[in-house]
């Protein structure tokens, strides 16, 4: 019988680790966005159009990890977990438009070589924007760790990138307060814009290959297996391990093959002990075993 272990708490801070991002992401979006209308930056306004990313993304995300907790029903007998691939790939798209659309902004200030930039403003929105966002990444990331919420995860490593993004409008305008040369602010909106654009690739990558049911990680799989084999002396050995990702929770189905002189009570109560141990040491799992006569497995 398949067993599904997920604490409900992670559930709860899975859903308050998103409500943070999106405050956070809004509040900055508001304060980018005026401050780089002030200043004239390309760099700033490109960190504010990333914020109003971050801001729809974050609502996917918060949708997404409430949807993904729901339990089984008729309709959806292997859980919700999707919708948080869904979103990761959705905030994948994002933030690849966002890139695109920096490049754009960026080539057109190099090309017409415009304006003046007012720096002090920009550095102190920027200064800002670093702090929050260090602060709420580190509470996501744990939030993701704890969970194993690839939505989660998606957005803490957004956010962590938003830390280097901000060091790097943050350099641009002092080398633009120094030197005196708005060059300096396209070209790290391009750098900026470059980033964005491989954030996205990998982003776009994990959940794309959680709704291809692509296998768990390698390491996980050898907790699997170590799991099984620390009862090798009760079994025969077991054969098609599958494993798969939906959301929070692991899903992993294995063959088990015991001696047919073994009574059905003693191997059920093999496999719930295999069972149990999986999941304790990979929270959120959903174990199926299929018992067959040995055949000589491993």
């Amino acid at each position: 019988m398949p067993r599904l272990h997920l604490p409900l708490p992670f559930s709860d801070l899975a859903s308050r680790a998103a409500a943070l991002s999106f405050v956070s992401n809004a509040s900055l979006l508001a304060l980018k966005l005026v401050v780089g209308l002030m200043t004239g930056s390309i760099a700033v306004l490109s960190d504010a159009l990333d914020s109003a990313e971050d801001a729809i993304a974050s609502t996917f995300v918060f949708f997404s990890v409430r949807v993904s907790a729901r339990p089984p029903d008729a309709e959806h007998p292997y859980g919700h977990g999707k919708a948080e691939s869904l979103a990761a790939v959705a905030q994948a798209l994002l933030i690849a438009g966002g890139g695109v659309f920096i490049v754009v902004q960026a080539v057109r200030r190099l090309i017409e070589a415009e304006a003046e930039i007012t720096v002090g403003p920009g550095l102190v929105a920027m200064l800002v924007t670093a702090v929050v966002n260090l602060f709420v990444a580190l509470y996501v990331t744990r939030a993701a760790r704890l969970t194993g919420s690839l939505a989660l995860r998606s957005d803490a490593r957004h956010l962590w990138t938003n830390i280097a993004q901000a060091g790097a409008v943050i350099l641009a305008l002092a080398l633009v307060g120094i030197t005196g040369r708005v060059l300096f602010d396209p070209i790290v909106a391009l750098l900026l814009a470059a980033w964005l654009l491989w954030t996205a690739a990998g982003v776009f990558r994990i959940g794309l290959g959680e709704i291809m049911d692509v296998r768990l990680p390698v390491d996980e799989i050898r907790v699997i297996e170590q799991c099984i084999m620390r009862h090798r002396g009760e079994i025969g050995g077991y054969h098609d391990l599958r494993t798969r990702k939906s959301g929070r929770q692991r899903y992993v189905d294995l063959h088990l093959t015991a001696e047919p002189t073994r009574s059905l009570k003693e191997v059920h109560a093999v496999c719930d002990r295999i069972e149990e141990e999986i999941m304790r040491r990979l929270p959120g799992c959903v174990v199926t075993i299929h018992v067959e006569p040995d055949g000589g497995q491993r």
